[in-house]
């Protein structure tokens, strides 16, 4: 309940490095246990999920920079 509520009042530039930086990591994991579980489809995954976190994380830094 907490949570919801500070994410209502959290700029969607923040939301969107939290969330990038959610993403690489679970990402980052994915494909760590995909290349220990000898999956390929897991890693390449893993591998996206990563990638789309830093693009997101990304896109909130360059909104903050708009935002001033």
């Amino acid at each position: 309940m907490l949570f919801d509520e500070m994410e209502k009042t959290m700029k969607p530039s923040t939301q969107n490095e939290i969330n990038g930086n959610i993403h690489e990591v679970k990402g980052a994991l994915k494909s760590t246990v995909g290349k220990i579980t000898n999956n390929p489809v897991l890693e390449a995954k893993g591998k996206a999920e990563h990638n789309l976190g830093k693009a997101e994380k990304k896109l909130g830094q360059i909104e903050k920079v708009i935002e001033k």
